[in-house]
């Protein structure tokens, strides 16, 4: 069995730690176990110093992203596991996502169901990035926003430059895997209710989760989110244009202006792709 490293960002989750730490130990006693306290104002340090863990401190909250960059840079397993700090994963699913790994996948995820989101409102957004992702991707995404994923260390240190510090590092790694087409399973898996309080805000993380959406189109593809946009402007332009040639006999500013932004919108559609390209480019 390859090395494997337990990352675990924890912020505020004293309440949830201890337990989750011993059945860790419970089911993988040589495992390298790290928790990243992201500026705790609890004892969630010293929680995880006592079970045996290896903790890094963060003076102040940076986010969970930020959190995760700062465990796979430490861990030196060959494999690495993230997971969340509030009790919400269950360890005995680790098992089966290393499976996958040994099927020849380079990232295993945990897949949540409909029963195992927290809310109805965060079920359907999750639903609609999944469905997004899928768009873009060619392939299908069960789970964008998964925090529990198995993934083999030297692969996803090639993406820690692209990772957000905030909550969407899990949509970032999705895609990036699937750009430099490395492959991705997912598994099955129930996530308990998180035990504390949520850090997750809906109108503030409502805002920042809709402008994923966006990025998630110029990381991957940029012209399946800029061509659709360019030939609506065209065809705005050309009915705008046969409307007022129809009625008035005259080409209009509007039609001008609107054919002008379907011409721009795709220009800088083929330009972001070629920026895509030479991100995901990798020697050899």
């Amino acid at each position: 069995m390859p090395q494997l490293s337990i990352i675990l960002p924890a912020k505020n989750e004293s309440a949830a730690l201890s337990p989750l730490l011993a059945r860790l130990r419970a089911h993988y006693p040589a495992a390298e176990c790290i928790v990243v306290d992201d500026g705790s104002t609890d004892n969630t340090a010293a929680i995880a110093r006592a079970a045996g863990a290896q903790v890094l401190s963060r003076p102040y909250s940076m986010g969970n992203g930020a959190a995760i960059k700062a465990g796979a840079r430490a861990a030196t397993g060959d494999v690495l596991v993230f997971m969340d700090a509030d009790g919400q994963h269950d360890p005995a699913d680790i098992a089966r996502l290393l499976a996958k790994l040994d099927e020849g996948y380079d990232m295993a995820v945990g897949a949540r169901g409909q029963g195992s989101q927290a809310s109805v409102g965060r079920g359907m957004a999750n639903g609609v990035y999944n469905r997004l992702a899928s768009w873009m991707t060619g392939h299908p995404v069960q789970d964008l926003t998964s925090g529990f994923r198995a993934v083999r260390a030297a692969k996803f240190r090639e993406f820690l430059y692209l990772l957000p510090n905030g909550f969407s590092y899990p949509t970032t790694c999705t895609m990036a895997f699937f750009r430099s087409a490395y492959p991705v399973a997912y598994v099955p898996i129930v996530a308990a209710r998180r035990i504390g309080k949520s850090h997750i805000r809906l109108v503030r993380d409502g805002v920042r989760f809709l402008l994923i959406i966006f990025k998630i189109a110029t990381l991957y593809s940029p012209l399946k989110l800029f061509f659709p946009v360019s030939a609506g402007f065209f065809l705005l332009g050309l009915g705008n244009y046969l409307h007022t040639f129809l009625t008035e006999r005259r080409f209009t500013n509007m039609s001008a202006l609107l054919l002008s932004a379907a011409v721009i919108v795709f220009l800088i559609g083929l330009i972001s792709e070629q920026i895509t390209n030479l991100t995901y480019k990798r020697e050899g």
